[in-house]
């Protein structure tokens, strides 16, 4: 049993220890009750704000129709652009004849208006003031049934000087002269507005164009709503400007030109597409080793530990 105090400073001591022990312990409570419900939680970062994707650069659309890579290796450089059409000219006097090449080529930017006469054929129309050749001479011949206006078949007659020169084209040497020349087409290209385009490719697609023209079979009816005829048949007007021409010339003179595009075709598409090269495959995993033949006299020793495989040593790059 305890025994109380009986010294008074003793008794003071000791509740002067108790009161401290005390406060001690109340200020304890207080710190805790103070961390556990009013102390700010942890910081939460700001949410960073979303990073849109870059967009990536389309790809470069691949050569479908690529020239001979000889044909790029000049003899003699050739002239700026718009200096180019005395060559141009010469060229097909070698090829035509000078007397056909003066009836019927314009003289002055050929190369330029030859694109842009190449480009315009799969389109609905064809600029009259840029194409390359002197315009047919005479009017549309036209016959009248009742009261419908219909082609004449002696329109088709109109074309027959040009067809001369067209069948005594040799597409191969037709070709030549087009390979040599070829950077001042490509550059006349994409000065039109074809950055980064291919005009071998889009004188292939032309060319397609024109030999998918349909054959029509006589009476081609006619209308005249302004000034030029057109055809009465809205399907045969929504043409392109190239088929609607060739259906004006006759199915005669269309199957020859035909052949002759069929045949040039065939020499400017000659090279194979170029394309991106295949991704590298992985070398096939080399095989175990043959085991060596086995050894009936003796049990020779390996100097592998046990369960391990020897592999081959990697074949030459």
């Amino acid at each position: 049993m305890w025994n109380k105090a009986t010294d008074p400073e003793e008794s003071f001591r000791d509740k002067a220890i108790w009161w401290s022990a005390g406060i001690v312990i109340a200020a304890a409570i207080a710190i805790g009750v103070y961390y556990r419900y009013y102390s700010p939680g942890p910081s939460t970062p700001a949410p960073q704000p979303a990073v849109a994707p870059q967009p990536t650069a389309p790809p470069t659309p691949a050569i479908q129709h690529p020239i001979p890579p000889s044909a790029e290796q000049q003899q003699a450089p050739l002239p700026p652009l718009d200096q180019s059409d005395s060559v141009v000219r010469d060229s097909l006097i070698g090829l035509l004849g000078k007397p056909a090449v003066a009836k019927f080529l314009v003289p002055h930017q050929i190369i330029r208006d030859a694109v842009v006469t190449v480009d315009n054929l799969p389109r609905k129309k064809v600029a009259a003031e840029l194409r390359p050749l002197q315009p047919t001479p005479g009017d549309t011949v036209v016959d009248t049934q009742g009261g419908s206006t219909i082609l004449s078949q002696q329109n088709y007659a109109r074309y027959s000087s040009l067809m001369d020169v067209v069948n005594s084209v040799d597409p191969k040497t037709l070709a030549a002269i087009y390979f040599r020349l070829y950077p001042l087409f490509q550059q006349a290209y994409e000065n039109l507005g074809y950055p980064g385009k291919y005009f071998n490719d889009r004188l292939v697609q032309s060319i397609d164009s024109l030999l998918a023209t349909p054959d029509v079979p006589g009476p081609i009816y006619l209308v005249r709503p302004k000034v030029f005829y057109q055809f009465a048949d809205p399907k045969l007007e929504a043409l392109p400007a190239g088929q609607k021409l060739l259906i004006r010339m006759g199915p005669q003179n269309a199957g020859i030109i035909k052949a002759k595009l069929q045949q040039f075709r065939d020499v400017i598409t000659a090279q194979p597409p170029q394309m991106s090269p295949p991704p590298a495959q992985a070398a096939p995993p080399p095989q175990p080793a043959p085991p060596p033949p086995a050894d009936n006299s003796a049990t020779q020793a390996s100097p592998l530990p046990p369960g391990t495989q020897a592999k081959p040593s990697s074949p030459p790059l």
